[in-house]
């Protein structure tokens, strides 16, 4: 519990989040809470999203609102602090939400316009880590630097010196045909870090590293159900991480399913002290395509070495 960082209180100001897991424990379709298979491939959490695009400032659309509480929980908005916005929930698009957009139009390598347009919508409806992109809330609408775009999360919280060696461990019912996945995931950053061990704990409580699937509301942060937020984990030195039992999941390169090991690899990151980079062929990258594998980038080697100094 010593450190739920920012991640834990941008969830706080989310309450949007409308999010109905289903544990899936078949090799494609989702199991239903009655037993029933629903292959609904089209279901989105963040659907919303298109029934908006194309509106721009100054226009009054239902489902602004969740616009807004998007935006806020991925770091790109914050009306909590602005004195001039009185009622953050209204439909309005306004000046702050204009300016926000940008900011996640620079973020993303998109056209800074500033209105929903088509691009803008299908990156944010892109199933994605529910972990926030930034944590200040400040806009920017200069081009980055691609060289290296690595990140750590405030105060660069790791685990401690001489703790080289973490041990995880599987919830009840993680399905033990990805066990190997995620075993496989950890000895990738290993190699990378050229510092990590890992090892399985003996007994889950006993572990550094937590892994399980989990619906719905479940004591941290809630889940979405199929697409939307796909997975999340915090920062050192919590140690859990959940996948969203909801989605489709399988190893490899299959269509509309996620790959195990690549959202493992992903969030193993942010279990080690990284947080998303603004590179899109780096695993620290935040967003995921169905039926796509995805390894380390020199981006993520670069960001856990320069954490650690090897």
């Amino acid at each position: 519990m010593m450190l739920k960082l920012s991640f834990l209180v941008s969830c706080i100001f989310f309450p949007f989040l409308f999010f109905l897991p289903v544990f899936s424990h078949s090799q494609y379709p989702r199991l239903q809470p009655n037993g029933s298979l629903n292959d609904s491939r089209n279901q989105q959490s963040f659907g919303f999203l298109k029934n908006i695009q194309g509106c721009r400032k100054g226009e009054n659309v239902k489902g602004i609102r969740d616009l807004k509480m998007y935006l806020s929980h991925f770091g790109y908005l914050n009306y909590q602090n602005n004195p001039n916005v009185t009622n953050p929930k209204e439909g309005h698009f306004d000046d702050e939400l204009e300016a926000a957009i940008k900011s996640y139009q620079v973020y993303y390598h998109l056209n800074a316009t500033g209105t929903l347009d088509e691009p803008t919508v299908s990156t944010m409806a892109t199933p994605r880590c529910g972990f926030p992109d930034k944590e200040t809330h400040q806009h920017s609408e200069k081009p980055f630097n691609f060289v290296s775009r690595y990140r750590f999360f405030p105060g660069k919280p790791k685990w401690p010196k001489g703790k080289r060696h973490l041990t995880y461990a599987f919830g009840s019912g993680f399905p033990t045909r990805f066990v190997p996945a995620v075993a496989r995931a950890f000895g990738r950053w290993a190699t990378a870090s050229q510092y990590f061990t890992f090892s399985r704990a003996e007994s889950y409580p006993s572990a550094d590293l937590t892994i399980s699937f989990s619906r719905g509301s479940h004591g941290d942060f809630p889940f979405d159900g199929p697409g939307g937020v796909l997975a999340y984990a915090y920062a050192p030195t919590d140690g859990r991480f959940h996948y969203d039992a909801d989605d489709r999941w399988v190893v490899g390169a299959v269509p509309y399913a996620f790959d195990v090991e690549t959202v493992a690899l992903h969030e193993i990151g942010h279990l080690l002290g990284l947080e998303h980079s603004q590179i899109r062929d780096a695993i620290m990258w935040a967003s995921f395509n169905p039926g796509v594998t995805k390894g380390l980038n020199f981006d993520d080697i670069q960001g856990i070495r320069a954490l650690y100094g090897s």
